[in-house]
C-alpha cells in the first residue's frame, strides 16, 4: 500500500511519525560536550546522557570522517550518547516533538536531515527521512523549514566542539 505524500497543511514530521519511527526514536544520538552544558542548563540536570557502543557497528567505520572517528569515541569504543525512554524514543520527546527549544538541542537534531562530514554538508539528505511523503516537486529542507545558512553554521559548531571535545572528562 503506498502512502499518500504529506498535505500542504501538514507537517512532514507528524505524518513520518504516524507511519513509522522517526529520527527521535531509537536513534543513538552522539551529543558534544557544547550539547551536554546547553542542555544541562536549560533542563537544570546532567543524567540525560550515557557513554554506549554504537548498535550498529558500521557507525563506527567512519573511513570518511576521520576527525570524527578521532575525537567522538573512546578507546573502549563507546561514545556520549542522549539516553532513551523505556520505549524506545528519546529522552526529551514529548507527544509534541522535542521539548528542548532549537538552538538548545544537540546539533546533531539541527542538522538532521543532512548528511556531512567535517569537509561540508552533502548535497543529499542523510538516509531516514521520508522524502518519498513530499508532494512531488517539493523541497525537503523547505517543508522541515531549514535553511541551508543554519545547517552550514551548525555543521561549523559541531566540529569546532568535537576538536575540543576532551572525551574523558565529564
Amino acid at each position: 500500500m503506498q502512502l499518500p505524500v504529506v498535505a500542504e497543511s501538514e507537517c512532514l514530521c507528524a505524518r513520518c511519525a504516524r507511519h513509522q519511527s522517526t529520527c527521535c526514536q531509537f536513534s543513538e544520538i552522539y551529543v558534544t560536550e557544547g550539547d551536554v552544558d546547553r542542555i544541562a542548563s536549560a533542563v537544570g540536570s546532567r543524567e540525560f546522557y550515557e557513554y554506549a557502543t554504537p548498535v550498529d557497528p558500521i557507525y563506527a567505520q567512519q573511513e570518511d570522517d576521520p576527525i570524527w572517528r578521532e575525537h567522538v569515541f573512546r578507546e573502549d569504543g563507546s561514545r556520549r550518547v542522549l539516553k532513551h525512554q523505556p520505549d524506545g524514543d528519546c529522552t526529551f520527546l514529548t507527544a509534541t516533538g522535542c521539548r528542548l527549544p532549537l538552538e538548545t538541542r544537540p546539533l546533531i537534531c539541527r542538522l538532521y536531515p543532512f548528511d556531512y562530514t567535517a569537509d561540508g554538508l552533502k548535497d543529499r539528505p542523510a538516509g531516514g527521512c521520508p522524502v518519498e511523503l513530499l508532494p512531488p516537486g517539493a523541497d525537503l529542507l523547505e517543508v522541515l523549514d531549514i535553511s541551508r545558512s543554519d545547517a552550514q553554521r551548525w555543521h561549523r559548531q559541531l566540529y569546532d566542539e568535537l576538536q575540543v571535545s576532551n572525551l574523558a572528562a565529564d
